[in-house]
């Protein structure tokens, strides 16, 4: 793995389809008895690289009490048993922390349902645009993901 990590920015000024979730499957936001769950997700999802996610004692409190830190801002993917599958997690900033699809829900539309109900979200909150991190090398297929979806590569500075 190279670690090479590109800074991508969606511009939300521009036509953004509208956020459906396939069959099977909605979009919620985050409640605080998620957190174990979303945390294993995360340590499921970046266990073949792509991303790393810290011991849950740190994580939690880390996540929970940091100024950014939304639960409206995370979103969560959940199958018909309300088993989630999917999250992306943002910062107030509109930046994308993380997104995670359990590697069993993977190339379903989930991800996708993700990213267009955190731009629909973020552009209704008034923001201009939204960024991201990646690996370049994600195994996941996650860079030719963002790019479908309209993100562009930006220094990473955000400039």
């Amino acid at each position: 793995m190279n670690d090479r990590v590109q800074r991508l920015r969606r511009d939300l000024t521009e036509a953004i389809a509208p956020p459906t979730c396939p069959t099977g499957y909605r979009v919620r936001t985050f409640a605080a008895d998620d957190a174990p769950t979303v945390h294993r997700l995360l340590e499921v999802g970046y266990a073949q690289g792509g991303g790393h996610v810290e011991a849950f004692e740190k994580w939690w409190p880390s996540l929970r009490d940091d100024d950014e830190f939304a639960p409206d801002l995370c979103f969560l993917a959940v199958n018909e048993r309300q088993d989630i599958v999917g999250v992306a997690q943002c910062w107030t900033s509109a930046f994308i922390k993380d997104v995670v699809v359990h590697p069993l829900a993977r190339r379903r539309g989930i991800a996708t349902a993700l990213l267009t109900s955190v731009f629909w979200e973020f552009r209704r909150r008034g923001a201009k645009r939204v960024d991201l991190k990646v690996q370049m090398d994600n195994p996941a297929g996650a860079v030719r993901l963002y790019k479908e979806l309209g993100m562009r590569e930006v220094a990473l500075d955000g400039s």
